[in-house]
């Protein structure tokens, strides 16, 4: 197992595989991960929500999660930006909702 220093050492997948490739050969270092984590406090105000989902596609998101060396919660709001941002440039400047 390879153990990476620098996030820039991931590279952009181009598929699934090639990303499960990846993660089972190579983990980030330690110090990398508590960087991460505590860096990662919100320097603005959230909010707590309640979301109800099926707890089948929860357990597969924290396997999903735990795979990538992730907080489950932390990634499901990295994807709600993702597509969050896919949807306003799909929309595009003169488009209204």
């Amino acid at each position: 197992m390879r153990t990476f220093t620098s996030w820039e050492e991931v590279p952009l997948f181009d598929s699934e595989e090639a990303e499960a490739d990846f993660w089972s050969e190579n983990r980030p270092d330690l110090r990398l991960m508590e960087g991460a984590v505590a860096g990662s406090g919100d320097l603005t105000e959230s909010v707590t929500i309640t979301l109800r989902m099926d707890p089948r596609m929860l357990a597969r998101i924290k396997r999903l999660a735990r795979s990538r060396y992730l907080n489950y919660q932390s990634m499901i709001k990295q994807w709600l930006s993702e597509r969050m941002e896919q949807e306003l440039r799909d929309r595009g400047p003169n488009r209204h909702p």
